[in-house]
């Protein structure tokens, strides 16, 4: 089969994703032609050894990748991130009407949805089939980034976005998307309940993984030999960090909280972290993800958080896939899906989101859980990772809807 593989973010930018599904596609004897742009996540800048041109492919094997030009922008400015967003949808609209012309079946990573413009050229030209791969729901996340305007205007965004994801829904053949709650989203939006399928993502099989824990590691987190609970990626505004650093306050004598990563909240969690004299707090910069199993290891406790919005509740962030592949339990501090799965499967402890209260007592709980009994959620967390979210499944679920996809394309 050849498959058009669409993202605006691919490798070397940590999409390991594309990345992965790319390879594991072309193992399995398809073709992937990658369409996408210049690296610069998250920079805004275009990494060096690249330059901006109109035509530039690398072809590896069963595996080419076309990047094209487009507007780069990660800051928070509402009009630069549009301009980065529609300048590489036009740009791939273009390439794909004569790069991806012989595919089967078009394959769309979302966000951001405007990359769906190069296949919906597919489906209008010559039918193609398009799967649209949907990691977090439009306008929820646009509405709760921060970048967003309020009132009357932040209304006219919430119903134009929505009016557009709707079209975008029903101009794709099926629909995968990362969790039971983010499918009842989209299909409120607007999506045929017969084309949506859940996919639980996966993380990299290659990087996370069960390590043994080390003095070096414990060295670097600054462990103290009592309970060590980690957060690990970005400190943004959807995150909820002032949650974890209250709570840490108030158990100051029984956890250490490390938080490893940056993002704009990180000033502002730094500066309560000193007002509540939590010392036990701990702020590490952002490590590359090779480094990450160790530090995840040297930890007792992996932290996950998320604000109070129903947009999020069908957000599952991908450390908790990284955490659950190291054998590493979690405490979730968030609702819908991410705390349902963590709570049914037996890895770890959950709380409401931004209830600091309950997420104490969940640090005071994990730091009085016996050795014993945390080794067995441990256990049960890789076994998890490896039956639900593992590389193979992930991907065994996405070759199976673009076959069908491009069949039911062919049957056209």
């Amino acid at each position: 089969m050849r498959i058009g593989l669409v993202s605006q973010w691919y490798p070397p930018e940590g999409a390991f994703i594309q990345d992965n599904l790319a390879t594991e596609l072309v193992a399995r004897g398809h073709e992937v032609k990658v369409l996408t742009t210049f690296p610069s996540y998250p920079y805004g800048r275009v990494y060096p050894g690249y330059r901006q041109r109109w035509y530039d492919c690398v072809r590896t094997g069963g595996l080419t990748v076309r990047r094209v030009p487009s507007y780069p922008s990660h800051d928070r400015s509402p009009v630069r991130r549009a301009a980065s967003y529609l300048s590489f949808a036009a740009t791939s609209a273009v390439a794909a009407a004569r790069y991806l012309a012989d595919v089967d079946v078009t394959y769309v990573y979302h966000p951001p949805p405007t990359s769906v413009a190069a296949a919906v050229v597919g489906r209008l030209l010559r039918g193609t089939p398009a799967v649209l791969h949907v990691q977090d729901p439009w306008p929820e996340s646009v509405l709760h980034s921060g970048m967003a305007p309020q009132g009357r205007a932040g209304r006219l965004l919430d119903g134009a976005i929505a009016a557009a994801m709707r079209r975008i829904y029903r101009s794709v053949t099926t629909i995968a998307v990362i969790s039971p709650a983010m499918a009842e989203l989209v299909i409120e939006r607007g999506a045929d309940p017969d084309q949506v399928r859940v996919v639980w993502n996966w993380t990299d099989d290659r990087l996370f993984r069960p390590v043994p824990a080390t003095d070096a590691a414990r060295a670097v987190i600054g462990h103290t030999g009592r309970c060590t609970i980690m957060f690990a990626g970005n400190l943004g505004l959807l995150q909820g960090i002032e949650t974890a650093v209250r709570a840490a306050a108030a158990t100051r004598d029984l956890v250490d909280l490390v938080l490893v990563g940056s993002g704009v909240q990180e000033e502002s969690a730094r500066r309560l972290a000193a007002d509540l004299g939590a010392h036990n707090v701990r702020f590490l910069d952002r490590r590359p993800p090779e480094r990450m199993a160790e530090l995840y290891a040297a930890a007792e406790y992996q932290l996950i958080c998320l604000r109070d919005a129903t947009g999020l509740r069908g957000t599952v962030p991908s450390k908790l896939q990284a955490a659950l592949a190291c054998g590493r339990p979690v405490i979730v501090s968030a609702g819908g899906d991410a705390a349902r799965l963590v709570r049914s499967a037996r890895v770890g402890l959950t709380c409401p989101p931004e209830d600091w209260r309950a997420l104490a007592d969940r640090f005071a709980t994990a730091a009085a859980q016996p050795a014993a009994e945390r080794r067995a959620t441990a256990d049960r967390a890789r076994q998890v990772y490896l039956d639900r979210m593992s590389l193979r499944v992930g991907v065994d679920q996405l070759e199976d809807i673009m076959i069908k996809a491009a069949d039911r394309g062919r049957r056209r």
